[in-house]
């Protein structure tokens, strides 16, 4: 899939920022799947650490963090997510991650790391694949695999996919988001970015449509949706309607959408929790456009 750049890196340091891993096995199978797509792997040594439900105290997990900034692997990936970021993010020192020059990725909860990092540095990230749930399962799913290699190395250019009711955009701006409730999770504080004209991408799991719509009324009333160029949605997944919804599911929610903000919305990203997940730059200029059904996110341009 496009040429093969040499620079691509090849080591990853695995680390646990927020919830506990469950299964060292599933972590020993991500390290071998992974060393199969030709990275080296290193395992921070509290990553299989236990505190409640955490992978460790707040101090060892910090000590982590601290330890993937100065080791020698020039990836950093979560292991999994869960809860914990939100507690430890005023202990973070951003300006030396942002120094250090590694390549963060993760997703879910590790959206609080992605966010709080360009808020307070500028710095960009991935949203991706982690190691417990995208590497460590049974099977691996192909696409996710390549999509996270050639976004490491820069040859993933344009990603498309399928948004057959998209509205028509072709708009480029700074791309940022991913959890809904961990974007919402944020406003009111210094660890949200202050981005206008960007392109926020979202998805949520195990959130009851109504409680989708909420999180959104909430973006939106804090000015933060119609600040942006477009609204890119991913996949919400895992979640129960009840006997009182009377119809309303989720396009309930993204017609709403459509209705009250004034902003063009793309539905069909692959992203979230997922087996098929594209591995995102949070913080980079990108560009985006719709036309017969499908959009086309512009990722490296040339």
């Amino acid at each position: 899939m496009g040429h093969h750049h040499e620079s691509a890196p090849k080591g990853i340091y695995l680390f646990s920022p927020s919830g506990v891993v469950p299964d060292a096995e599933a972590l020993s199978r991500a390290r071998a799947r992974l060393k199969e797509m030709g990275f080296r792997t290193t395992l921070d040594r509290t990553a299989l650490a236990v505190h409640e439900r955490f992978a460790g105290t707040d101090a060892q997990r910090l000590a982590a963090i601290n330890r993937a900034i100065k080791q020698k692997q020039p990836v950093v990936m979560a292991t999994r997510g869960g809860y914990g970021l939100s507690r430890i993010l005023p202990a973070i020192n951003w300006q030396a991650v942002a120094d250090s020059g590694k390549t963060f990725v993760g997703l879910s909860d590790f959206t609080l790391f992605n966010l709080a990092l360009l808020a307070k540095t500028g710095a960009t990230s991935f949203s991706g694949p982690m190691a417990f749930h995208d590497f460590g399962g049974k099977a691996i799913d192909d696409l996710t695999a390549a999509l996270f290699s050639e976004a490491l190395s820069g040859q993933l250019e344009i990603l498309s996919f399928e948004a057959p009711e998209a509205d028509a955009v072709d708009a480029r701006g700074i791309l940022w988001g991913g959890n809904l409730a961990m974007v919402t999770s944020l406003v009111g504080t210094p660890f949200m970015p202050k981005i206008k004209g960007g392109i926020l991408f979202l998805e949520d799991v195990a959130e009851h449509p109504y409680r989708i719509e909420r999180m959104l009324a909430q973006l939106w009333q804090a000015g933060i949706l119609e600040r942006q160029k477009a609204i890119v949605l991913g996949q919400f997944t895992d979640y129960k309607l009840g006997p009182l919804d009377n119809g309303f599911d989720l396009p309930s929610v993204v017609a709403w959408l459509r209705k009250t903000v004034k902003v063009p919305v793309v539905t069909g990203l692959p992203y979230g929790h997922v087996p098929v997940k594209a591995t995102l730059p949070i913080g980079r200029k990108v560009g985006i456009a719709t036309e017969d059904g499908m959009a086309y996110l512009v990722l490296e341009e040339h």
